[in-house]
């Protein structure tokens, strides 16, 4: 197996070492069973569960209901109640617990919301039928609550770095981590929150400087940045800044998907930010088809690169959309712009004649200039699509039955138009369209099945 084509080194085992990790296993084992014994006691403000959690996540971060576990221990002791057992926070007292484990966005995972409660006795929550001059003596004032969750907070972040660093695909540590910051916005002041968030980013940057096509670390920074931009943090639009550190890792790696992906988020809202005008926005979009073209140039093979340039066709094929780089482009602009690409990547078959995706290109933009134009194919266009099909069955063989289905949209969607453009347009049905509904054909861009690459 291999990582972003960089085959695993083959792990050979001597007698000793097999005795080791022997060993390993009857302590993992061991750990295992007291905390299920714990957990059933319903222990969980029990210091010596929490110290199993670390244990164990450190011998195996995968097992997502060890940090279920490690998340109730902290709720139901570590991190702090008031004495009335209200969190301590500036949500409503009646906020539940559930709602601070992490956006819709995560994969789902056994709720961590079903929090035993604390152990009456437990000097965190008071103790019932205590005088008020007991209470107030034993009640930690709101700053020591907030100094002492800061230091809880602070203190599993660090727990969960080298756990990172030894797997940094790991859904579970990601989603612990965003639980954690969740905690930090509902219990900490207003600038110390931010500055947890703010140190987060800076994480979020070290880990992709370690691994530049990483989609969790991606994704992370998309979540910690949204977080930052909040009411709740009282930030603003950081829209500019990512689009900037888009550019540059795509300056880095033009095969950097996640970076293109994450600039085709960011565009349309940086230039709404910008109030740009129609002028700005068409150069916007020259810009922008200058970028993926150079890499095209250079490295054709490229599929993100082709994906982005997909997307850019995108919005210059679509008249109805409004939402797009440049809705104002006249229907002459945007055929020009067609044509422009369609012999640029011809172009690309003078010193490329072997990969799918120029082919590929070719026969959705002809098909997408077909329509924007609303004739049919013409005869010297129909030979070529003809042409470049056949390359395309050649070279991804394995999709053959694939590409006999676009040869038959092929005849369908070139074929003459009735009299009414406007009933044609009706009687072509795009609606199973899976990756680009605007350019008109069906299966062209496929995604690739199990993909590892980002």
């Amino acid at each position: 197996m291999a990582s972003h084509g960089v085959a695993r080194a083959v792990r050979t085992r001597t007698e000793e070492q097999r005795l080791q990790d022997l060993a390993k296993i009857e302590t993992y084992r061991d750990a295992e069973n007291q905390v299920r014994a714990k957990v059933a006691a319903n222990a969980y403000d029990d210091p010596a569960l929490f110290q199993l959690t670390t244990k164990l996540l450190r011998l195996n971060p995968e097992y997502y209901t060890i940090w279920n576990v490690r998340r109730r221990c902290l709720i139901s002791g570590l991190l702090c109640r008031r004495s009335d057992g209200s969190w301590p926070s500036r949500a409503s007292p009646s906020t539940s617990p559930s709602a601070t484990t992490g956006p819709s966005c995560e994969p789902s995972s056994p709720s961590s919301s079903a929090v035993t409660p604390p152990d009456p006795s437990s000097p965190a929550t008071g103790q019932g039928g205590a005088t008020a001059e007991e209470e107030t003596a034993t009640t930690m004032t709101r700053e020591q609550q907030e100094e002492s969750d800061g230091k809880v907070i602070q203190s599993e972040l660090a727990f969960t770095i080298p756990l990172l660093l030894e797997s940094p695909k790991c859904y579970w540590i990601w989603n612990f981590r965003h639980w954690i910051l969740s905690q930090a916005t509902l219990r900490l002041a207003l600038p110390a929150a931010r500055k947890v968030w703010e140190n987060e980013l800076g994480l979020a940057s070290k880990m992709l400087v370690k691994d530049r096509r990483n989609f969790h670390a991606w994704g992370y920074r998309r979540y910690v940045v949204a977080n930052l931009e909040s009411s709740a943090l009282q930030g603003k639009s950081m829209a500019e800044d990512e689009l900037a550190y888009s550019e540059e890792k795509i300056g880095r790696d033009l095969s950097n998907f996640s970076a293109w992906h994450s600039r085709s988020r960011l565009i349309l809202r940086v230039l709404d930010e910008r109030g740009a005008d129609d002028k700005a926005r068409a150069q916007f979009l020259d810009k922008e088809l200058a970028l993926v073209k150079e890499g095209l140039n250079v490295g054709p093979e490229d599929q993100s690169l082709w994906y982005y340039h997909q997307f850019l066709i995108s919005q210059i094929a679509n008249c109805e959309d409004r939402n797009t780089i440049a809705p104002a482009l006249a229907l002459d602009e945007r055929v020009t712009y067609l044509r422009r690409e369609i012999d640029d990547i011809k172009d690309l078959l003078e010193d490329y004649v072997g990969i799918k995706w120029i082919y590929v290109a070719l026969l959705e933009y002809s098909v997408a200039l077909a329509r924007l134009e609303e004739r049919a194919g013409r005869n010297g266009e129909r030979g070529d699509l003809q042409v470049w099909l056949e390359r395309v069955r050649a070279l991804d063989p394995m999709r053959k039955a694939r590409w006999s289905d676009v040869e038959k949209q092929l005849v369908s969607l070139l074929a003459p138009f009735p009299t009414s453009p406007s009933k044609y347009a009706s009687s072509v049905s795009t609606g199973n369209i899976s990756i680009s509904p605007r350019l008109g054909l069906d299966d062209l861009n496929v995604r690739p099945p199990n993909r590892t690459r980002t």
